[in-house]
Parts: structure tokens; C-alpha cells; sequence
């Protein structure tokens, strides 16, 4: 079980080595291409198109295959995947690469992440996915020193790609871990279990709120990720690097803060730092507001970063007992999937927003989802309340 955990720990930094590289590499793929600035937004695009794909049909998959093999084979695509990319002799190439990338980080973000919510503590689930932040953080670091180095974007690729190819090697490797009654199979995967279907998962009661709270977080940290350093540079009047610096203390404090709260959720409710999360993004979107005060904003920003970081973690980990541990991989899934979406749409919704309003729409925009967010994620936690003093 401990060597089984610690796998997982090394998948999740994997998981989060590609996710920023496109973003990193683009400047200096683009010129050698003949791609225009554009493009990136829709291989980025596209990726995430094979990414909320495949988080729909993880249930159907892991239900059939079990999590190890899935999480195996979607490891397997992303790095081949890359492979790709490291010798793509064309945009359009890149393209075709796009697909199996998106299509294994989706069902292996959805099976990782119930997995742990199954079988291991809460602090675990924030954990790994700090680890998750530090991969994130390693790739463009691993690209920009090969960018550096004059070796190029191509063999930043090629890293990431053998880094992943090793894990594959070591997942194989550890398929009977993941089968083993100790590693812990839920009924679903045992086949104790009736399959359960996307469809009614979401018939499941107060599904619809847990979607609502998923699409809303999402929309929350990917807008404040992608905008807060133009709306500093425009209406605060930093400069490009300094705005970018706040942008990288915003995911700094996601990482810092779920590595905080794994410690935190030893002696509190999933349910509590779901709140505590929330109401800190609040103060940190008002802080925000406050008019033409560069400190606030700045401190607003890392705010929303420090109040996010245990919110996602501990949605998840609370699926199972808020809908079964039989329903939990679709729901999980379908979470996921909804999550994706949520980023996907509200980035470029609120640049369409801030072309005609203008960019000061910036802090309101952000604290309309997160008081969504709130507003939905108190009203599940009373319904289950409510549910659970009924069976006692």
C-alpha cells in the first residue's frame, strides 16, 4: 500500500509536467513552425476537447479495465504524445499529437483522483496534488533550460516525454499493487457492484450542485491564472515582469497552500475547508476592488491562489461519501469533465467581456464565481446534512 502511494505521488508530478509546456514553448515554436500567435490557443484547445472526452468515459473504462491499467495506457498515450511533439515537423502535426494528449490526461486525472478519494485520507488528496503544482511548476523550468541552452524546444519535449515513459514502465510494473484487495477496489471495480452510467450519476440527488461547484471553482482559478497579470499591467500599470511574478505567487500559493492543508485536514472536516477556502477567495476578490490600491490587488491575487488550493482537493475526497462509494468514478468523472469545460469557456468569455467592458471588469467577474461557487457548495453540504440526520 505505502509503495503503491508513493507511485501515485510520482504520477501526479508527471500528470503536472506537460500541463504549462505548450505556454512556455510557444515563443520558441511558433518562428520555427511558421505558426501564428493564434494557433496556441487552439492546440490548446483541442487538448482540452481529448481531455473532457475522456474524463466522461473514465467510469466506463475503469469499471471494464481497472484503475492501473487505465492509468498505465493513458500515461503511455501522453507520452507518445509528446514524443510527438519533440519531433513534430509540422503545426498541423501537432494537431494530430494534441489528441492522444488530451485523451490520456483525462481518464487518468479521473481515476487517480478517485482512487485516492476512495482509499486514502483527505491529506493525502491535498498532497498530491501540491505534487501535482510542483510538476506543473518543473516543466516550463525544464523548457526554459533547454530554451537556454540552445538545445531547443524539441528536447524540453523529449525530456518531459522520457520522464513519462519511465512511468510508464513503472505503472506496468505495478499493475498487481493496484489489484491486490489491500491496495482497496471498490465494489465497482470487484464487480460487486451495478455499473452506474454517466446518466445516473447526474440523476443521483444533488448532483447538479456538486457540477455546479466544480464548473465555478474552474472558472475561478483559471480566469485569475490567465488574467490577473493583464488586468496589473493595464490598470495598475506594472510592468510585464512584475505582473508576471504576481501571476506566479498566485500558483505558488496553491501549491504552498495545499501543501499547508494536507496538515490542516488531519483535524478538519472536508466540508470546513471547503468554506474557509472560499470565504478567503471572497476577501481576496473584494481586496481586489478596492479602488486603485496595487498592494490590495497584489495581496488580493495570492489571496484567491491561497483560498483555492484546498477547495479542489477536498471536493473530490468528499465524492464518495456524499454519493456512494459505487457512484463515486462517475461522478468523479463527470466532475472533472465539467471542470474542464468550466476553464475552458470562462477564460475566453471573460476576455470577450473585457474587449467591450474593459479589463477593471476583472475582480468582479472572478467574485461572481467564487460567490456562485459558495453559494452552491453550502447549499450540498446542507442538503447532506439534512440527508444524514435523517438516517440517524
Amino acid at each position: 500500500m505505502k509503495i503503491l502511494l508513493i507511485i501515485i505521488y510520482i504520477a501526479f508530478i508527471s500528470l503536472g509536467l506537460p500541463d504549462s509546456l505548450l505556454g512556455s514553448a510557444w515563443p520558441a515554436m511558433r518562428p520555427e513552425l511558421g505558426a501564428p500567435v493564434s494557433m496556441a490557443g487552439y492546440l490548446a484547445m483541442t487538448i482540452s476537447v481529448g481531455t473532457i472526452i475522456s474524463s466522461l468515459f473514465s467510469n466506463r473504462l475503469i469499471t471494464r479495465f481497472k484503475t492501473g491499467i487505465v492509468t498505465a495506457v493513458s500515461v503511455a498515450m501522453t507520452a507518445a504524445a509528446l514524443l510527438g511533439f519533440a519531433f513534430a515537423p509540422s503545426v498541423w502535426f501537432l494537431f494530430l499529437m494534441a489528441v492522444p494528449l488530451g485523451l490520456g490526461a483525462g481518464s487518468v486525472d479521473a481515476g487517480l483522483n478517485n482512487f485516492v478519494a476512495l482509499h486514502y485520507k483527505s491529506s493525502h488528496m491535498n498532497w498530491l496534488h501540491c505534487f501535482w503544482g510542483i510538476g506543473a511548476t518543473a516543466g516550463p523550468m525544464i523548457m526554459a533550460y533547454h530554451i537556454a541552452a540552445q538545445n531547443g524546444w524539441r528536447f524540453g519535449y523529449l525530456t518531459i516525454a522520457i520522464v513519462q515513459a519511465v512511468l510508464v514502465v513503472v505503472l506496468f510494473g505495478s499493475l498487481k499493487l493496484w489489484d491486490t484487495d489491500t491496495a482497496g477496489r471498490s465494489a465497482s471495480e470487484s464487480g460487486k457492484a451495478k455499473y452506474i452510467t454517466n446518466r445516473e450519476a447526474l440523476r443521483l440527488p444533488n448532483a447538479e450542485l456538486a457540477m455546479v461547484g466544480f464548473i465555478f471553482f474552474s472558472a475561478t482559478e483559471v480566469t485569475t491564472g490567465l488574467w490577473c497579470s493583464s488586468y496589473l499591467s493595464v490598470y495598475h500599470g506594472f510592468s510585464a515582469a512584475d505582473a508576471a511574478t504576481v501571476a506566479s505567487c498566485f500558483y505558488g500559493g496553491i501549491t504552498v497552500g495545499r501543501l499547508i492543508s494536507g496538515f490542516v485536514s488531519m483535524k478538519v472536516r472536508n466540508a470546513d475547508l471547503i468554506r474557509w477556502g472560499q470565504l478567503i477567495c471572497v476577501a481576496g476578490a473584494l481586496l481586489i476592488i478596492l479602488p486603485r490600491s496595487a498592494v490590495f490587488a497584489v495581496t488580493g491575487i495570492v489571496m484567491i491562489g491561497l483560498g483555492t488550493a484546498p477547495v479542489f482537493p477536498a471536493m473530490l475526497h468528499e465524492t464518495p461519501n456524499r454519493f456512494g462509494k459505487d457512484a463515486s468514478q462517475a461522478i468523479v468523472g463527470l466532475e472533472m469533465a465539467i471542470a474542464y469545460i468550466g476553464g475552458t469557456v470562462a477564460a475566453p468569455l471573460f476576455g470577450q467581456l473585457a474587449s467591450v467592458a474593459g479589463i477593471r471588469l476583472f475582480p468582479y467577474f472572478v467574485l461572481t464565481c467564487i460567490v456562485i461557487m459558495l453559494a452552491a457548495s453550502e447549499l450540498l453540504e446542507k442538503k447532506m446534512r439534512r440527508k444524514a440526520d435523517a438516517v440517524t
